[in-house]
């Protein structure tokens, strides 16, 4: 049984194959934008737009595939953020003081 990501990738791939380019252009631009989400928005951008040439296909993937790496990014040093200041806030070794260490049994308690 394929999942929704497999569904849109071919739904693309078709939608690309149906404009005159090759199927392998197809599969290269739905492998580049990796998610679901991606893929329909590069497919709505094909329903809407009407590019007439590979280049506008493959410019467009970029992009798309760029503003998703930039959103990663973002969430990326946001949680870097929130675990910097969680070490401001409640000190590094916050977590470790609550444990005791029991040297009979080698272990944290």
């Amino acid at each position: 049984m394929s999942t929704e990501r497999e569904k849109m990738f071919w739904k693309l791939v078709d939608q690309i194959t149906e404009m005159g380019y090759p199927e392998t252009f197809g599969v290269e631009i739905a492998k580049l934008l990796r998610t679901e989400k991606m893929m329909s928005r590069m497919s709505k951008y094909l329903y809407g737009a009407r590019p007439t040439s590979a280049e506008e296909i493959a410019d467009e993937a970029l992009a798309i595939a760029e503003m998703r790496d930039r959103w990663v990014q973002k969430k990326i040093a946001e949680y870097n953020n929130k675990k910097y200041n969680e070490i401001l806030n409640e000190g590094l070794l916050a977590k470790e003081e609550e444990s005791v260490y029991d040297a009979d049994t080698d272990s944290w308690t």
